[in-house]
């Protein structure tokens, strides 16, 4: 690559030496972590921790950074931004082949992880220059009043396996163009394309002379996680992961009154009317319940089906499924890549023992598949809307397929989960998808018609409700999330009027 991050380079099991940065200088670190590749389950190479030196040179680099960045127009900022995407635009390819290669998705789904990052810029750097505030009707005459906003100062961004680049752009190209500094926590199970996107972001950052904007913290710490997110310095944390771990990062963070954006589990569903049309409907199924290994937090894991069409919907399921592909993600003939690590497996064969175990028909799949690799087999299961785990968010490529008589019912079944992010209707009627995106209809954050629940645009803002945390990023307002409103009132009267009409005389005698 052209950030010198070349991908003959870490196929060997070999030592990165770096990991830690604070803006454009990698710091020594205190140990060392490896990144496994999950399709072999060989080590891919190993990098550099951060010790508690590390963090507070990173923080002291940030803070200061953040009080001369916050100066510069937001359309110079964005110029920042700009370039980091030009860079990553040429490097497309290989950062494509090293997602793959450390998370196990597919390589189409790595190559469009790494176009969403590029489309993310693109967003950001037009957003530069809409960062509106507005005028507000004053009730006293010759006076001005309108709201504008301000950089928070230090964001920080902790971000899962699972889509290990995009979510950092989501939130980074944001907070940048908003004035803020960022520093990155990247999963410990991915360590590698953090590296990879740090080392263009350096090059980016010397090449104009904006050290000290974005910093890179690779840790497995518990202690200096909890550091990190308990830290006054940052006055953002936005974290993607567990609802668990969610829940605990919201309490420690509004324990010390500073902001946060949850964006976490997603036990997402699909409904398909009796009047849908079923070969859109499968087709678009196929890859929300098993891209990227089900391991999205918008994977498909309820499908609702009329009563009707259940027969033909099972019918070309287990045909579809029947002819997935299970391998190597680098190889593009293959549909479904392993999942992320020999833990996941292990919950993917427990979860099939209570099923046996509780007599509910799988259809389809079921199996670990016997190769080097953590490979299992997308799986169909038919049940009822009563089953327990139906609660859980498994992250695995496992489909419910629950029967329906009534949209109503259907759409009760669909809000019956603690999570809130992703859902989604297939019919060819219209009042069905009126129903269905009223305010009786779908509680989710994301709610689509005539397509699955996953893979969302950028234009849009992403994030849902109830145990998906609440969050926003990416497109429509988000960008608030990263800034502080201020209310500006300018009386140029001459006299000093009261609002709400109240008389306030000082005696002078």
């Amino acid at each position: 690559m052209q950030s010198n991050f070349l991908l003959d380079d870490v196929k060997l099991n070999t030592n990165i030496n770096i990991g830690v940065a604070a803006g454009c200088q990698w710091l020594e670190g205190k140990s060392l972590i490896t990144s496994y590749n999950p399709a072999t389950n060989k080590a891919i190479a190993s990098a550099s921790t951060a010790s508690i030196a590390c963090y507070e040179k990173i923080l002291t680099v940030a803070v200061n950074k953040a009080k001369t960045w916050q100066q510069h127009p937001a359309p110079q900022r964005a110029e920042l931004v700009r370039l980091i995407a030009a860079k990553i635009s040429a490097d497309k390819d290989k950062l494509g082949m090293l997602i793959s290669l450390e998370t196990g998705k597919s390589l189409q789904e790595g190559l469009g992880e790494v176009q969403e990052m590029i489309d993310m810029a693109d967003f950001a750097i037009g957003q530069a220059r809409m960062l509106h505030g507005c005028v507000i009707q004053s009730e006293r005459a010759q006076h001005r009043m309108y709201e504008q906003w301000m950089p928070l100062g230090v964001v920080g961004i902790i971000t899962a396996f699972n889509f290990p680049m995009a979510v950092w752009a989501w939130n980074a190209f944001i907070a940048i163009i908003c004035g803020n500094t960022i520093v990155w926590k990247p999963s410990p199970l991915t360590p590698l394309t953090s590296i990879a996107v740090h080392k263009i972001c350096v090059e980016v950052m010397t090449d104009i002379n904006q050290d000290g904007v974005i910093s890179l913290l690779n840790t497995d710490n518990k202690i200096l996680l909890e550091k990190f997110i308990t830290d006054k310095r940052f006055s953002l944390i936005s974290f993607t992961g567990s609802t668990e771990v969610g829940r605990l990062v919201a309490t420690k963070v509004a324990s010390r009154f500073g902001k946060y954006i949850l964006e976490l589990g997603g036990n997402n569903a699909s409904i398909v009317d009796k009047n849908a049309d079923i070969s859109m409907a499968v087709n678009a199924i196929i890859f929300a319940a098993i891209g990227t290994a089900g391991q999205r937090c918008t994977s498909l894991r309820r499908l609702i089906v009329h009563e009707d069409i259940l027969p033909e919907v099972i019918t070309r399921l287990k045909k579809a499924y029947s002819n997935i592909t299970i391998g190597d993600p680098l190889n593009s003939s293959n549909l479904m890549g392993p999942l992320i690590n020999k833990a996941a497996v292990e919950k993917y064969e427990k979860i099939i023992r209570q099923l046996h175990t509780q007599n509910v028909e799988i259809v389809s799949g079921g199996n670990v598949v016997n190769a080097i690799g953590n490979y299992v087999e997308p799986t169909l299961v038919v049940a009822t809307a009563e089953l327990n785990m139906l609660q859980d968010e498994n992250f695995l490529p496992i489909l419910f397929v629950l029967p329906f008589k009534t949209l109503s019912e259907a759409v009760r079944i669909n809000n019956n989960a603690k999570h809130g992010l992703s859902s989604s209707i297939f019919t060819t009627k219209l009042l069905s998808s009126e129903y269905f995106l009223s305010s009786q209809g779908s509680d989710c954050g994301i709610a689509n018609v005539n397509m699955g629940p996953s893979g969302a645009e950028i234009s849009g803002a992403f994030g849902g409700e109830k145990d998906t945390g609440g969050g926003r990023e990416a497109g429509s307002d988000a960008w608030k999330g990263y800034m502080r409103r201020q209310t500006v009132c300018v009386n140029f009267s001459g006299e000093l009027p009261l609002a709400q009409g109240v008389s306030f005389i000082l005696d002078k005698r």
